[in-house]
């Protein structure tokens, strides 16, 4: 059949539409500014047909009213990455979370781990070829998409056309719904001179020929500013904003000496500006995958020189980082974070770089800390971690010591902090340590002679 008859057959209202869902089923929603808010709105509308459905997705940009205390009976929120408008539901027990790496998302649609009924999506108006293209919101979307038992998309044309692994069939789709919405944009961040002075330092870790991985925030767009005399940069990222546009217009990105995907930059989301989406529009330069593919740490490793940029909320002596937990308060998600650790870390050149304000709360509580928190939980390891990098300097922690590391860390900590996280260490490693406090004299000498352990305490008493 005639691709535009299917089309004309499959067209209908989105209350509609979505009233083909049933009470229980399981619904993946597409990602972040790609999140098809109609199809959402409509559900609201009739929510009072529904009891328990199931709603799954990462970071949601929209209202979320489904998330309501009020809607509870109606909607349960199955959350893969927290964020502003579930963190409330997820604290509350209205919604739960369920840590994965983005890498893995796909997995667990396509294996039937979290078995779909319906997906819910946006997309790009058909081509001439009766093609949709999922456009800023790839990422686990399609790979739900293609493992769910009924779709229903919404077709706006003002979805950019984005290329690659990007494209569902008229055929595949078993409801559409047309609207007038735009993605969601987000504003440019305010960059601060914090941001602007740990973006220095990160600039100093990155060389010409570079392929970068890069999120989203003032601290990335802040490195992006101090990028303009590098040459030859290659992008291959889960995301980008618009910073990069910039760099690309500037001729500093050319992705010319990328040994995978050669002149291409390759990601799997956007969150951005009307500016960004009409640049990455059928933009050959732009290749989309789903995120099992771009998040893969093999696929990753094999860009050479691959940089990758995360951020982080908490990191303790050891280099245990901790970038999704407040305490036992889910914050935000693993997301990508390890997956282009471990696949810079791969990399034949490849650093991995994680950045981060030396405080929290105003200045009131260090980031760098003796431990992590009760209850948080460590997103990278710490023998994954490469350079920690705050306003105050750049710690490289590949192959040192636990006493090393604590050096190189407290001199990056904010001033303010500096004496007592010294103190602590102390009390920790040094005073606290069993084995040194209970040998007799003349066996703890062989463990650490004299000479040695005033050396170590001349080193670490060095840390300004």
């Amino acid at each position: 059949m005639n691709w535009k008859t299917l089309y004309q057959q499959k067209r209908v209202s989105a209350v509609d539409a979505v009233s083909h869902i049933r009470s229980g089923d399981r619904v993946a929603v597409g990602h972040a500014c790609g999140s098809p808010e109609t199809l959402l709105s409509a559900m609201m509308e009739i929510k009072e047909q529904y009891r328990g459905v199931e709603l799954v997705h990462m970071v949601s940009m929209g209202p979320s009213t489904y998330c309501a205390e009020e809607n509870a009976r109606h909607f349960f929120h199955s959350s893969l990455f927290a964020g502003p408008n579930s963190r409330t539901a997820i604290h509350q027990g209205r919604a739960m979370f369920t840590p994965s790496h983005f890498s893995q998302i796909p997995r667990l649609f396509t294996e039937d781990i979290m078995p779909l009924d319906v997906a819910l999506c946006m997309v790009s108006p058909p081509d001439e070829h009766g093609y949709c293209s999922f456009g800023i919101s790839v990422d686990y979307t399609k790979p739900a998409v293609e493992s769910a038992r009924l779709v229903i998309a919404e077709v706006t044309p003002h979805m950019p056309r984005t290329l690659g692994d990007a494209f569902i069939h008229i055929s595949k789709i078993d409801y559409l719904v047309e609207s007038d919405a735009r993605p969601i944009t987000l504003p440019l961040p305010k960059i601060t001179p914090t941001d602007e002075a740990i973006g220095g330092h990160i600039a100093g870790l990155i060389k010409n020929g570079d392929c970068l991985q890069l999120g989203i925030g003032a601290v990335p767009d802040s490195i992006l500013g101090f990028l303009s005399d590098k040459k030859d940069l290659g992008i291959h990222t889960e995301m980008f904003s618009d910073g990069v546009v910039d760099l690309v217009e500037s001729g500093v990105i050319t992705c010319a000496k990328k040994n995978l995907h050669t002149g291409k930059m390759v990601a799997t989301f956007f969150m951005g500006t009307e500016r960004l989406y009409t640049f990455v529009h059928n933009n050959p330069m732009v290749m989309m995958f789903p995120v099992d593919y771009t998040n893969n740490p093999a696929i990753i490793a094999q860009n050479d020189n691959m940089v990758s940029v995360n951020s982080a909320l908490q990191v303790d002596f050891t280099g245990q980082v901790v970038s999704d937990t407040i305490g036992f308060q889910q914050y935000s998600g693993s997301g990508g974070q390890v997956d282009f650790v471990r696949g810079a870390s791969m990399s034949k050149g490849g650093r991995s770089i994680l950045a981060f304000h030396s405080t929290a709360a105003r200045g009131k509580i260090s980031r760098i800390v003796p431990h992590i928190d009760a209850g948080a939980s460590v997103t990278t390891l710490r023998t994954d971690v490469h350079f920690i990098v705050t306003e105050y300097g750049v710690a490289d922690l590949r192959g040192k010591s636990v006493s090393e590391r604590a050096k190189l860390l407290i001199g990056i900590a904010h001033p303010d902090f500096r004496s007592a996280l010294r103190a602590e260490f102390e009390s920790i490693y040094l005073k606290g340590n069993p084995l040194m406090r209970t040998l007799p004299d003349e066996l703890r000498r062989t463990f650490w002679p004299h000479e040695a352990r005033q050396n170590f305490l001349r080193t670490y008493q060095d840390v300004s």
